[in-house]
């Protein structure tokens, strides 16, 4: 054979291979899929206009009652500068209140406003029955095993247990 042709076995495959790796089998790829499945359910549902984000603001701070933002960044596993950008939309739109802590004037406290009382109480119901369409296809035990899988793999199982 000459130097102008290569052998077959020379030449980079294009098209399929029979490589043992699979995309649709790696976790990454199908936690994106379900990701883009429970939003898509989550945007057509909810009230508002919420985001996924904002509303889990507001049903923290429901939850804790009032925060500094860093808390609050730190219980959402948010970064600072989204919680403050999120915060700053709610806050425009009346669903927060945010004060100075009377002992670091620098730290910024933050709680609900009566209409974000009122809002998230509605929106939590929608929550969970975003949940539950997202959730549709798996029966009660498979849901808790799941969530409690996703749990420990992300070192957020408060119970610790297998």
């Amino acid at each position: 054979m000459n130097r102008l042709h290569k052998a077959p076995s020379d030449l980079p495959m294009i098209g399929p291979t029979r490589s043992r790796y699979r995309l649709e089998d790696q976790i990454g790829f199908v936690l994106r899929i379900a990701v883009q499945f429970h939003t898509a359910i989550f945007t057509s549902q909810m009230i508002e206009g919420l985001t996924q984000t904002q509303f889990a603001t507001l049903s923290k701070l429901r939850e804790v009652g009032h925060c500094s933002q860093t808390q609050l960044a730190r219980l959402l596993v948010l970064d600072a500068a989204t919680t403050k950008g999120v915060v700053d939309r709610l806050e425009l739109r009346g669903l927060v209140v945010v004060g100075a802590d009377l002992q670091d004037r620098r730290r910024r406290v933050l709680s609900l406003t009566a209409e974000g009382i009122g809002l998230v109480q509605r929106a939590e119901v929608v929550a969970a029955r975003i949940s539950e369409a997202t959730l549709a296809a798996l029966t009660a035990p498979e849901r808790a095993r799941l969530l409690h899988l996703l749990r420990r793999m992300t070192n957020a199982d408060s119970d610790g247990e297998d």
